[in-house]
């Protein structure tokens, strides 16, 4: 049983905690905080016996070995880094970095540590997409169109002049990096690393963006996404084929695609949906601690690394700014 750390006590830790123990593989054994208050009512809601932390060298000393980091987002790569120094697996919730570089520098530690480092996009982990890919690899691929919008539970405390993590440039915040994510990761689990990227947002005047419409664009096709945290949206996915247009319900926690032929009738995909959205993430990371693949953990370690080029240089086009980061004459990407 692999003991699970947690650091970040929001909705979305619960949410993992949830899918971990469905799969049986994973204990949680130790939640960090800022505060005891905050570390005390997130364990208050399970049964076993729980360490709570407010000091994080202590927290690394514990008897956990493979942590889950849910905390703002501009604080990922340094309490990952932390964390894989102390020896430690860790999964990092998306979007794992702001910076395509401190991706790098986590998978030569983890690599140096002989430990495992996971970006938690779910989307990139879901059975579906290996239904999806599958089917589509007799045909040729002549552009997509991926949407997914979310109307923020944080829009009311914005509209009334606070300004939210997830609208911070202080926590790297924005649509893009929060939920424009899932459809880039997509496109990178179905045709691999596009050559280049544009993207165009409303931003606040701290150049966040609260949504947008970018382009990535392929050898032979481009792939349109949208996404958005003041919108919500219920606009199907499709990818356009020499063959016909396959339309998904959804990018993420697919439950039903459908291929609408150029000629003759349709065809649905079998697709077994998970019963939890974090389900099939956290089953593929046990079983890559338990049942190491090398050559699989190297190409998820690549599509995270082709996903963050991907949202730096969109950033970069849309001139989407973190505080504390350099931004001019950037070269990096």
């Amino acid at each position: 049983m692999l003991q699970l750390g947690i650091i970040g006590t929001g909705a979305i830790a619960h949410h993992f905690v949830a899918a971990a123990h469905h799969t049986n593989h994973y204990q949680l054994a130790a939640v960090y905080s800022r505060t005891m208050e905050s570390a005390r009512a997130f364990a208050g809601r399970y049964d076993t016996d729980i360490q709570l932390y407010t000091d994080m060298a202590a927290f690394l000393a514990s008897r956990i070995d493979f942590l889950y980091i849910a905390s703002p987002n501009s604080l990922h790569y340094g309490q990952a880094k932390a964390a894989l120094l102390a020896g430690k697996h860790v999964i990092i919730e998306k979007p794992a970095v702001t910076r395509p570089e401190e991706w790098a520098d986590l998978v030569a530690i983890a690599k140096e540590k002989q430990v495992f480092v996971f970006e938690a996009a779910r989307n990139y982990h879901e059975q579906a997409f290996t239904a999806i890919s599958d089917f589509l690899a007799d045909k040729d691929i002549w552009g997509a169109h991926f949407s997914y919008a979310k109307y923020s539970s944080k829009m009311p405390d914005f509209l009334n002049g606070k300004t939210p993590n997830v609208f911070s440039s202080r926590f790297a915040g924005g649509a893009l990096m929060d939920l424009g994510i899932y459809p880039v990761y997509a496109s990178v689990r179905l045709f691999g690393a596009p050559i280049s990227a544009r993207y165009t947002a409303q931003q606040l005047s701290n150049t966040v963006d609260l949504n947008g419409s970018g382009q990535l664009i392929y050898p032979n096709f481009q792939v349109t996404i949208q996404t958005g945290k003041n919108t919500n949206s219920s606009l199907p996915a499709e990818i356009y084929t020499n063959k016909g247009t396959l339309v998904l319900d959804t990018i993420e926690h697919i439950s039903s695609a459908i291929f609408h032929p150029l000629k003759g009738e349709t065809e649905t995909l079998a697709i077994k949906q998970a019963p939890h959205t974090m389900l099939d993430e956290a089953r593929q990371f046990a079983a890559m601690i338990e049942n190491p693949q090398p050559e699989l953990y190297k190409h998820w370690l690549a599509a995270a690394q082709a996903v963050h080029t991907t949202l730096y240089r969109m950033r970069q086009d849309a001139q989407i700014h973190f505080e504390g980061e350099s931004h001019e004459n950037d070269t990096s990407c």
